[in-house]
């Protein structure tokens, strides 16, 4: 079985944000990046089904060399190739388009992505990259099981869970939950040497057209002051509630 692993370039949780030209670009001095943490989800799902069936499992990215750290550290994980696509990753449909190239290139049985980057949020990759290619689609997904060519897979619905099979080839949007956060690896010594004699893969990107651009950036609104409200006075607290706070 062939797998491939879309990994993401994001910024760290806890990097500070700031943009730049009139809070147009993002502000990257400073940011630490690292692999999208849902992608991470699905790398340590990928490298069981390495381990334990012997699947092979290449990981790509859309980007310029700055990403290159983040790949090299999914090889260190234990990935056995990596692609980068040598471009900008803006638009949905346009990184879709080119990790659908790279998808039938590489005759892939499961591709895996996270269901969604935590820098733009957009949610739309894994659903296109299936779309484009005719391969079958999970998002949400929180449990995967393959035997053969067929998947078993549990997806989180509203209220619940939702166990579903289908035939590869299968892409699917996982999350948390496709394994424990416990079973995410870090890379050890002798995987990030074994990582540099690793092939990484430079490939130029398709032509299509970017439908849409980041026009301008805001950050959340600070939070403003708080009011204290004696315990004695449950009325003033209802009324800010409904007036001000317009939670009831």
């Amino acid at each position: 079985m062939k797998i491939l692993v879309c990994i993401s370039h994001v910024p760290d949780t806890t990097s500070k944000i700031n943009f730049t030209d009139s809070d147009t670009k993002f502000d990257t001095n400073g940011v630490q990046f690292v692999i999208n943490p849902n992608d991470e989800f699905g790398l340590t799902r990928a490298m069981w089904f390495k381990e334990k069936q012997g699947a092979s499992v290449d990981v790509v990215n859309v980007g310029g060399p700055e990403t290159e750290p983040t790949l090299r550290k999914a090889l260190a994980i234990g990935a056995d190739n990596a692609i980068r696509v040598n471009t900008e990753a803006t638009d949905g449909l346009y990184v879709a388009k080119q990790l659908t190239k790279v998808v039938q290139d590489g005759g892939y049985d499961l591709v895996i992505a996270g269901r969604e980057s935590i820098d733009y949020n957009g949610g739309m990759v894994p659903g296109m990259i299936a779309a484009l290619t005719g391969a079958n689609f999970v998002n949400t997904c929180i449990g995967l099981e393959i035997e053969g060519d067929t998947a078993t897979a549990i997806r989180e619905i509203d209220g619940g869970k939702e166990t579903s099979t289908t035939k590869l080839p299968l892409v699917v949007g996982g999350q948390k939950g496709l394994v424990e956060e416990s079973d995410l690896r870090i890379p050890n010594m002798r995987g990030i040497m074994m990582a540099r004699k690793k092939p990484l893969t430079v490939i130029d990107p398709v032509e299509a057209g970017q439908e849409t651009k980041a026009v301008q950036f805001e950050k959340p609104a600070p939070k403003g002051d708080v009011k204290l409200v004696s315990p004695d006075n449950i009325q003033e607290l209802i009324d800010l509630l409904h007036n001000e706070a317009k939670a009831i």
